[in-house]
């Protein structure tokens, strides 16, 4: 049993079965910070920052993510290898033994919140093994005052022991680490890794069930911000096609990174109240305001500093998924509650290693649908074991893991709010350009931001087909002038200066296209799957 130390501010757990008092209750982030460092879990970095490694996993176990099936979950679950059912016995025997171990560890425990709109307001718990991982929390989720702590009454709770690993023949899971989510009992519950993320993605995944079933309200993987006309614009992509960095705009003030509702009277709000972003060749010349988010308070995870505390963002030897998480009000220019009205665009963000697809196009309603259950982004060598060239990669509505229903519910209500708010929807390619990855280059952020800038600024005649090239190949609707972009580069074809290369990768992305969404046709309208390419090599 390790030597207890005795906590300063603390709870009771026994509603849990955690029967000792050695819990450290609502510490501040300085307070964790410091722990931390204390007890040899991390460093400090240069900036002031925390830096810690979280161990075996650097990411999420998508194979290691399961649900309860029950009478809440049963006939509602998208049951699959995205979506896998646990036992709700095994899950109870699971349960008593990781309060087991964690009735012999000194605890941390935050209640926070999350959705910063009222009315659909989630109180959490979160018991975390380690000081860090409970200021993640902190970080995370949003912040209750301390006259909302008096009345505090926590309706789902994370139990988080990284330390703790499964018996996979005994428990049920598929090997030491899991994180399952457990609807009755309204439990996350994860062990065997310390990989933060899985804390946030746990609640995430509730709220993805919870919203659209009984709240009306369609939950997204997406970052938004607000101009000064109150314009909400919405950024739908996967890890790495840059989310946070294209919302995190000094011209437009900043919702949240990563995770959203958006309400049935057009109100789009944060379900949490900080920012996790991959930190990967971060420079402050490209990336100034989540480069000065990296202070005291902020969270490094997995990246390598030298002697003096400065970090190498360039170095990826531990992992390519090296994240920073810091509390949103790092961020100058933000909006305060974290909510917006008035969707004006949505934007599909995709890096394609392919370097075939314009780097920004407008979509039809159809296309739109059919770009949003596809959840389009592409692979490059490098990122995992085995991959030597790019490959397409397919996520249901931009977030298939933390999706517990059918994609087409989620597609059917975006679709369903696009007509009625009658937004503009764009494609960008934050991937390669002039050829595929190993070829070409990556698109140059500046071109990226003066083409969203344009959308959002109305530039780019959106009612003048004329000003557009419909692509012969995708459909998509190409403009063919942008301000403070060159006007070869919003062609990918005239990149390439090689047409018959160009066709045949471009031929290759749409067979690609077609084959992932044969698994989706039959939920899908004649109108939906016409939204998608219609032209193929055999």
């Amino acid at each position: 049993m390790n030597a207890f130390i005795p906590a300063t501010k603390t709870i009771s757990l026994e509603p849990y079965g955690i029967l000792h008092n050695n819990v450290h209750y609502q510490l501040s982030s300085k307070e964790l910070h410091d722990l931390t460092i204390d007890k040899d879990m991390g460093r400090e970095a240069s900036s002031g920052s925390l830096a810690v490694n979280t161990g075996e996993f650097t990411g999420r176990s998508p194979m290691d993510r399961f649900i309860v099936k029950d009478a809440i979950t049963e006939d509602k679950v998208w049951w699959g290898n995205i979506n896998i059912p646990f036992d709700s016995e095994k899950f109870d025997k699971l349960y008593d033994k990781v309060i087991a171990y964690l009735n012999e560890k000194e605890l941390f425990v935050r209640d926070c919140y999350a959705c910063a709109e009222d009315a659909y307001k989630l109180n959490i718990r979160v018991v975390n093994e380690y000081s860090w991982s409970n200021m993640f929390a902190y970080n995370m989720f949003l912040r209750p005052t301390e006259k909302e702590l008096e009345a505090f009454d926590p309706e789902w709770t994370v139990i988080n022991a990284p330390g703790f690993m499964a018996d996979a023949e005994v428990d049920g899971t598929r090997q030491h680490n899991f994180a399952i989510l457990n609807f009755s009992r309204k439990i996350a519950l994860v062990g065997g890794t310390g990989y933060t993320g899985e804390i946030k993605k746990g609640i995430f995944s509730a709220l993805n069930f919870i919203l659209p079933v009984f709240k009306n309200t369609l939950p997204m993987h997406c970052s938004a911000n607000v101009g000064e006309e109150g314009d909400t614009a919405i950024f739908f992509g996967l890890s790495g096609t840059g989310k946070t960095t294209l919302s995190t705009d000094p011209n437009r003030k900043l919702i949240g990174d990563d995770e959203h509702g958006w309400t049935a009277d057009n109100t789009v709000f944060n379900f949490e109240g900080g920012c996790y972003a991959k930190v990967i060749d971060l420079s402050k010349e490209n990336e100034p305001e989540i480069y000065g988010a990296i202070k005291q308070g902020a969270i490094l995870e997995n990246v390598i500093m030298d002697d003096k505390g400065v970090v190498d963002f360039s170095d990826t030897s531990i992992t390519q998924n090296t994240r920073v998480s810091y509390p949103i009000y790092h961020i100058d220019n933000i909006q305060q509650p974290s909510i917006g009205k008035n969707v004006k665009n949505i934007f599909f963000l995709t890096a394609d290693a392919f370097g075939v697809l314009p780097p920004i196009s407008k979509l039809t309603p159809a296309q739109a649908a059919y770009h949003f259950i596809s959840g389009y982004t592409a692979k490059v060598a490098g990122t995992e074991a085995g991959v030597v060239e790019p490959q397409p990669s397919f996520s249901a509505c931009f977030g298939a893991p933390f999706m517990p229903l059918h994609p087409a519910k989620y597609a059917e209500m975006l679709s369903k709010k696009m007509k009625e708010s009658g937004v503009d929807v764009w494609l960008i390619n934050t991937g390669w350009t002039g050829g595929p990855y190993g070829v070409g280059t990556r698109m140059k952020l500046k071109y990226t931001r003066a083409m969203i800038s344009a959308a959002l600024n109305g530039e780019l005649g959106l009612y003048n087909y004329d000003n557009y090239h419909i692509h012969s190949v995708f459909g998509v609707a190409q403009p063919r002038e942008c301000p403070g972009v060159p006007t070869k580069v919003l062609s990918p074809r005239a990149t390439w200066n090689n047409d018959e290369a160009y066709y045949k990768t471009a031929f290759k992305l749409t067979n690609a296209f077609r084959e992932n969404f044969k698994k989706f046709e039959e939920y899908a309208s004649e109108e939906i799957r016409r939204g998608g390419p219609q032209r193929y090599a055999f």
